[in-house]
């Protein structure tokens, strides 16, 4: 038995397929792949258009501050030596050893974008505390040691991220400038002849400042680089069922603007395995302005005509319709004493028989958007058989089925779902195996068969819906969905789970 499946009317039966640091590397690699998903065919009109808005670019900021926090927490500061001529004493050898970081803050930072190139990350009035110990030898004989901590303060960083493609056409980052300054350096000596080092202290937060400066911007870019991994499991084909799956590749390159990233993902149902073009081509159209949510997301009539599509060429689009499908309470049975009633020539040639219906779409259903309506049309057939003792299937005639069907579209976690609802049903007469007949008289009974039997098998499927473009563990939150000419529109806020 075939079922319904999505947004085509469809009546085939698909496979229904279903820490803190971890999550801010998982959003971060979601935003930049979505930033850099790679062009497949440039000058197509996109199927899908995302929006990532400065609501967005901030919940990203924050995530993503986490991560740089963590990463400057691993800092490794080598131990220093060396030796300083100090008046009166003379001739003093030095050492600072043991350096930890203990604190690290980022309490100023933003994310800019950069019309036309990119995406800035600046972090300003940093602080790095550090403890360590020290040791010192002077006229040659005495010895001390004790320790000491250090105030790195004013520190600022800046960096420019790159996003590229790799041999797969997934994407990969890297850091491409960094510059990291400290503004001041205070270090404190403790115990012993820690007098000594007063003494010369400029000296030692000069070579310390240095040596931070030096492990910030590599650190920077292994934050960076980190995200690769992840990258690589980014899937730019979502498998839908059995027949079909849809393709999010970048159709052209990101457009940025000074208040948002714009993408534009191709969109298209294909048959798994075998990626044939539609007979028509998206229409280009563009997201109106909109900054309440961090993201929105336009699915065009063309990416759900392309369901329509793929779904009709796979064959899918068909149900077998028997007596045991029909509510047990309905005075309406699938047998030749029924449709006998309204085709006396049926109970004739076959008395006492059941029956079975095949409805199946001709060709495919044709999807429009109009504001706050989204229809469905469809061209069919319903053949009617008799079943008879050995269970062949003796045809009886063939109608011609012209529906029209409401669909209200929704949300559910990650998939784009509906339900439809029947408006009208238009029958005529195909092919007769059992002379002529008034067509008419079939009207109730076949318009209860859809309402009763089609419909809720479609809708069965269309709550299982499709996978929107989605990135890693992302959660979609105060999500709403309005029906435009051409396109719907999602607009919705985000958060990414660990």
């Amino acid at each position: 038995m075939r079922l319904p499946s999505p947004f085509a009317l469809p009546l085939s039966s698909p496979t229904d397929t279903s820490g803190e640091t971890a999550s801010v590397k998982m959003f971060l690699c979601c935003w930049l792949a979505l930033v850099a998903l790679i062009p497949m065919t440039l000058g197509t009109n996109p199927g899908v258009e995302v929006k990532l808005t400065e609501k967005g670019l901030e919940y990203g900021r924050q995530l993503g501050m986490t991560s740089i926090l963590q990463k400057l927490k691993t800092i490794k500061v080598p131990d220093i030596s060396g030796s300083q001529e100090v008046s009166p004493i003379g001739k003093v050898e030095y050492s600072l050893s043991n350096m930890q970081i203990v604190d690290v803050g980022l309490p100023k930072s933003a994310l800019d974008l950069v019309p036309g190139t990119g995406v800035r990350l600046s972090i300003g009035n940093a602080f790095i505390h550090l403890q360590g110990n020290w040791r010192v030898k002077y006229i040659k004989i005495i010895k001390d040691s004790g320790s000491f901590d250090l105030n790195v303060n004013d520190l600022a960083i800046t960096t420019s991220i790159a996003i590229k493609s790799d041999e797969t056409g997934r994407p990969v980052v890297s850091s491409v400038s960094c510059s990291a300054t400290v503004g001041s350096a205070s270090i404190r000596f403790h115990g012993g002849a820690s007098w000594l080092y007063n003494l010369f202290k400029d000296f030692i937060d000069k070579a310390l400042r240095n040596a931070l400066q030096k492990q910030i911007c590599p650190l920077v870019a292994d934050a960076v680089s980190d995200l690769n991994p992840h990258l690589k499991t980014l899937n730019v084909v979502a498998k839908v069922d059995q027949y079909a799956e849809i393709e999010y590749s970048m159709v052209s390159s990101p457009t940025v603007s000074n208040s948002s990233v714009d993408l534009s993902l191709k969109g298209e149902f294909y048959n798994i395995g075998k990626h044939q073009e539609p007979p028509f081509s998206p229409a280009a159209f563009s997201l109106p302005p909109q900054i309440n949510n961090m993201l929105y997301i336009g699915v065009s009539v063309f990416t759900t005509n392309s369901a329509a599509f793929v779904y009709n060429t796979a064959g899918a689009l068909s149900l077998y319709i028997t007596d045991d499908m029909i509510p047990q309470g309905s005075p309406i049975r699938l047998n030749t004493r029924t449709f006998g009633a309204f085709i006396p020539q049926i109970a004739a040639r076959f008395p006492g028989l059941m029956m079975k219906l095949l409805v199946k779409t001709v060709k495919s259903p044709v999807i429009t958007f109009e504001a706050n309506n989204v229809t469905v049309q469809a061209t069919g057939t319903v053949t009617a058989y008799a079943i008879q003792a050995n269970a062949t299937l003796s045809p009886l005639f063939v109608l011609n089925l012209e529906t029209s069907v409401t669909v209200q579209l929704f949300v559910s976690e990650m998939r784009l779902a509906g339900a439809v609802t029947l408006n009208k049903m238009d029958l005529t007469l195909g092919t007769s195996y059992v002379g002529e007949f008034q067509v008419k008289s079939l009207d109730s009974i076949l318009q209860m068969v859809i309402k009763v039997v089609v419909i809720p098998k479609v809708n069965v499927q269309l709550a299982k819906g499709y996978p929107l473009p989605t990135l890693g563990k992302m959660k979609l939150v105060n999500t709403q969905l309005q029906v435009l000419k051409g396109y719907m529109l999602i607009g919705t806020d985000v958060q990414f789970m660990g």
